[in-house]
């Protein structure tokens, strides 16, 4: 689902998508999934907290079809933490060192739940 363009505030679109992600923050490593993903950023819901400016480490497992999938390997950057009204906490995060190829992944994968005037990357 792709937001309201007038709101939309962001360079590029994100979808609302759950996929797989795990990350890694100060010694803890994390299994969750995103709640939308863009090429930038992604939003998610984490049990723990992390404090916002935390670095991170993160793989995105995108799915192509049957049982294929990829895998997008980052370094990301948590910009807002949140509390989540039924416990955790929705963190923000930022890709700060993505190489142009995983943005590249990530960007089709997107391209296929958008209209093709829009591209998400």
């Amino acid at each position: 689902m792709i937001r309201n363009k007038k709101s939309e505030r962001r360079q590029f679109p994100r979808i609302e998508q759950r996929l797989p992600l795990k990350i890694a923050a100060n010694g803890y490593d994390l299994a969750t999934s995103t709640e939308n993903v863009s090429c930038l950023g992604t939003h998610i819901v984490v049990e723990k907290y992390i404090p916002p400016f935390t670095r991170i480490m993160i793989k995105l497992t995108l799915p192509l079809g049957g049982n294929n999938k990829s895998s997008v390997e980052c370094k990301g950057v948590v910009v807002r933490t949140d509390d989540e009204k039924d416990g955790g906490f929705n963190l923000a995060i930022f890709f700060n060192n993505i190489q142009d190829a995983q943005k590249h992944k990530i960007s089709q994968y997107l391209n296929q739940f958008l209209p093709q005037s829009t591209c998400a990357c």
